[in-house]
């Protein structure tokens, strides 16, 4: 091979790794977010760390954690998540999730959670749960505000485990395969129905409710027996939590599978989630 060649070669290689090296750098990078102030009580912390993205406020997590004396954080690089362990607090939280794991409550966090730069982020009204904080939003400041309880962390978790047994069953039969937010929906429908005058008050109820004929498919064709799925269990826990995509949504329709078209035209369209039709 004569110079000009390897010349030639060394320059394409190099043209390669650079520009190889300047896409990870660019991977990298933070997405685009403002710069939102963080007050515990009267006081300013994590001073421009703190983002708000796609409207959700995010913080560095082992920062956050340090500011309530839990500097011990675990990361398990093969599984990308932390565990966050304290006197009265154990927590786990696995980037790309929507939801952490405090004292074992199950907390939605509405935007997934980021690792930016190296750091991972976290919405920061989970975390002021998890560390028993009082939350609010300043409008007038675009800024949290955060203030203590007298506690320091969330209390264990201890779910009813007859609602857990039987909202997990139907969020399981009915939304099986949906992203968690739609089986979150699923959950909040049941709920709504709890709520309302028009249905039985308890979970189990709704669920079995035959005024008007069969309620819910799963239970005439047996499917609510079944085991739950996973994320079915941790939907579940979240609804459970209160936490409710919809106040307003007392009936959903999967349009390609119903036989009768009147949801569609008796109520009220609110959204659309997966395969499901949500109505008030």
């Amino acid at each position: 091979m004569n110079i000009k060649k390897k010349v030639l070669l060394f320059l394409v290689a190099a043209t390669l790794l650079f520009g190889q090296a300047g896409l990870f750098a660019a991977s990298a990078e933070p997405p685009g977010g403002i710069v939102t102030p963080v007050y515990l009580e009267r006081t300013e912390v994590l001073s421009g760390e703190c983002l708000r993205i796609d409207g959700t406020t995010y913080v560095p997590l082992r920062k956050f954690c340090a500011l309530f004396g839990a500097n011990d954080i675990a990361w398990n690089a093969w599984t990308k998540t932390a565990t966050v362990t304290a006197e009265n607090l154990s927590m786990t939280v696995r980037t790309g999730n929507v939801y952490i794991q405090a004292n074992g409550h199950y907390f939605y966090t509405v935007g997934a959670i980021l690792n930016i730069a190296g750091s991972l982020y976290v919405p920061i009204r989970p975390l002021a749960r998890a560390f028993a904080l009082d939350l609010g939003w300043d409008a007038s400041a675009c800024a949290v505000r955060l203030s203590r309880t007298g506690r320091s962390t969330v209390e264990q978790a201890n779910y009813d485990a007859d609602t857990l047994y039987w909202l997990s069953r139907i969020i399981s039969a009915e939304a099986r395969g949906e992203s968690l937010e739609g089986q979150i929906a699923v959950g909040n429908v049941v709920y709504n129905r709890v709520a309302s005058r028009e249905f039985p008050n308890t979970v189990w109820g709704v669920i079995f409710d035959r005024k008007y004929g069969t309620q819910f498919s799963p239970v005439s064709f047996g499917t609510i027996y079944d085991a739950p799925s996973a994320s079915a269990v941790i939907a579940a826990k979240i609804c459970m939590e209160g936490y409710t995509l919809s106040d307003q949504a007392l009936y959903f329709v999967n349009p390609r599978l119903a036989t009768s078209t009147w949801i569609q035209r008796a109520r009220p369209y609110l959204f659309t989630i997966g395969n499901h039709q949500f109505y008030a």
